[in-house]
């Protein structure tokens, strides 16, 4: 047996467990260097959620939309429709209020602000400079932040 038939019975021998050994180390491998390159080349911070001028528009038509609807539906159509824009104004509402670092209600996902917490933190809102519309329907008993 020369050289050679040595060197291609070895390998044959030893490929079973080179590739068992690939496949149990690969993964660890991968995942040092991905830490590797993570740490050389870190990501610009992203923002959380839309702009925070994004938000106050948003705030600003579901508000007018708030205050034409509790003006103008059917007390049954209108009953469904003011949740749905309550439900709305409630989600961007805390949107906006992460993005300017002001205290919020935590919600479930099937949870609803009441509107005593509705009005509190559209107030807080107004009060960090957010500019929401003057009139925001019943959220107040005078219609006014």
């Amino acid at each position: 047996m020369d050289f050679w038939d040595a060197g291609k019975l070895a390998l044959i021998v030893a490929t079973p467990t080179l590739l068992g050994a690939l496949v149990v180390y690969a993964p660890k491998w991968c995942e040092f260097i991905a830490e590797r390159w993570e740490a050389a080349h870190p990501r610009p911070p992203e923002p959380y959620g839309p702009p925070i001028e994004q938000l106050a528009a948003d705030l600003r038509r579901l508000l007018r939309l708030h205050g034409e609807l509790t003006a103008s539906a059917h007390l049954a159509m209108r009953a469904h429709r003011l949740w749905a824009v309550e439900a709305a104004i409630g989600a961007r509402g805390i949107e906006a209020a992460r993005a300017l670092g002001l205290p919020h209600p935590e919600l479930g996902p099937l949870d609803m602000l009441t509107r005593r917490q509705l009005h509190d933190l559209l107030t807080s809102l107004a009060a960090a400079g957010l500019v929401l519309p003057a009139h925001v329907g019943r959220f107040t008993s005078d219609g006014r932040i």
